[in-house]
């Protein structure tokens, strides 16, 4: 009931107070924005739900099916943090390049090696090494994929646990037996969570551009990610990547990743040239461009 609420309101009562408050330029950073308003700026993080309908509940795809491509025939501009995503807004909605501008996202400095795990560990009884995942129990997020590499680490005494909650418009994946699931961690502990793990793994098979991955890189954990999606043009040379369908092969990179020191640097580089201060220096000069044209 609150996402319908959100969605009317969003749909209804928006467009209504843009319009008395004489708004230039509405932007919207959350995937959609009100058809009944004409001067739209929009932030798609993805076009997920119309590239593969099944990892989403089948009301909450036909509803993006629906709008999405509405929302972004209607909008002035349509901002995409990849290069990746901008592709597959051109691919699937088709809008033109022209009005897709990628601006990338950035890393909270609380992400860093220095932050203190030890409340993370007590308040989630993390009382071995660990190797950590963070991601919503969907699956997009391929996390049974894991199973294996928590079997394997196991064996070492080396917990895999995951990070994150369930969300109602998406369809759920079991991490496996061997995966254990920490649920939604409190958003005070996730840097200190970050930054005492020994290593950090992402399946997913599909993100638009991989915040998460980005946080672990900034808190000095050596990183494995799917080589899909965003992920590679996000990270770069900072993580090692695996087939998100081998699950074999994402636990060797794991236990390449542990301990590797060449690749914590690399990660922490790459990371240090994701900044929200360039975000937002990047998103207001495109505002400032489009309210300037009018």
């Amino acid at each position: 009931m609150t996402h319908l609420a959100g969605h009317l309101w969003e749909q209804v009562a928006l467009p209504l107070e843009a319009r008395r408050a004489n708004a230039p330029l509405l932007i919207n950073p959350a995937n959609l924005a009100p058809l009944a308003f004409s001067s739209n700026l929009v932030v798609i993080m993805d076009a997920a739900a119309l590239r593969d309908p099944s990892w989403y509940s089948n009301l909450y795809a036909g509803y993006q099916r629906h709008l999405l491509p509405q929302v972004a025939r209607r909008a002035e501009a349509i901002v995409t943090p990849s290069e990746f995503s901008k592709a597959e807004l051109i691919e699937l909605l088709g809008v033109s390049s022209s009005r897709v501008h990628v601006i990338a996202g950035g890393v909270d400095q609380r992400f860093s090696p220095a932050a203190d795990a030890s409340d993370a560990r007590a308040r989630l009884s993390l009382d071995s090494p660990y190797v950590l995942c963070v991601a919503s129990r969907t699956a997009r997020k391929n996390l049974g994929s894991l199973e294996p590499a928590a079997r394997l680490l196991a064996a070492d005494g080396i917990e895999l646990v995951v990070a994150g909650g369930d969300r109602p418009q998406f369809r759920q994946q079991s991490s496996g037996a061997a995966v254990r699931s920490l649920g939604y961690v409190d958003d005070q502990l996730l840097a200190g969570l970050y930054a005492g793990a020994s290593a950090f793994v992402l399946p997913s098979l599909h993100e638009g551009f991989g915040l998460t991955a980005l946080e672990a890189m900034a808190s000095g954990v050596p990183t494995v990610l799917a080589a899909a999606g965003a992920l590679p043009e996000t990270a770069g040379n900072g993580a090692l990547y695996a087939n998100p369908l081998d699950p074999l092969q994402i636990a060797a990179q794991i236990d390449a990743a542990i301990g590797n020191e060449r690749l914590a640097a690399a990660g922490r580089a790459r990371a240090a040239q994701f900044s929200w201060d360039r975000t937002a220096r990047e998103l207001d000069q495109l505002v400032g461009e489009l309210v300037a044209s009018k």
